[in-house]
């Protein structure tokens, strides 16, 4: 790049802004899901199989899609209403064809139709959030440890992006850069 700054600085710098805003925290991408998968909020859909194994978490998004012209959608305030499909006062009926829910918090969330009649015949769901996982933190005494580290493959948690490695690897780049006076 004439006049400019290279290509590598910039993923430098690029790199720098990324770290410092993130603080070198740990993110966790926030899951969407869109319940029922490709049919979505249908009686045809098998709720219960698409939500089976499925982990929700504080911070996730779930998405119902459904024919606003025939069906609609209730979020309940306990497991009765839920089991017996009492749908006379939910805390919110949605009839928009596409809502979205945050989870902001742990616990039992109920939804179901809002048609009494899909919903005996299984368009209910029920989704217990759960906390997003803490990371581990560790401290390291050496720059080789550190390196170790960086460099040391982990696991990654499902559908989550974990920026720590990237923030670290920077850290001990830019040390080496300094380091080396360049």
């Amino acid at each position: 790049m004439a006049g400019g700054i290279s290509t590598g600085g910039f993923m430098v710098v690029s790199l720098v802004v990324i770290s410092l805003s993130l603080g070198g925290r740990w993110v966790g991408a926030q899951v969407h899901h869109v319940v029922g998968g490709d049919r979505g909020w249908d009686s045809a859909s098998n709720i219960e199989s698409w939500s089976s194994g499925r982990v929700f978490r504080v911070g996730d998004k779930i998405w119902f899609t459904y024919s606003a012209a025939q069906e609609s959608l209730a979020e309940l305030r306990s497991s009765d209403e839920f089991e017996s499909c009492e749908i006379s006062n939910p805390i919110r009926m949605y009839t928009g064809g596409i809502d979205m829910f945050s989870l902001d918090g742990e616990g039992t969330r109920y939804f179901a139709s809002g048609s009494v009649e899909s919903c005996n015949i299984g368009l209910k769901l029920h989704i217990e959030v759960l906390p997003r996982p803490k990371p581990e933190i560790q401290m390291l005494t050496t720059a080789s440890e550190a390196i170790r580290a960086v460099a040391a493959p982990s696991p990654v948690p499902s559908a989550s992006v974990h920026l720590q490695g990237i923030s670290s690897l920077l850290w001990v780049g830019l040390a080496l850069l300094c380091f080396m006076g360049l």
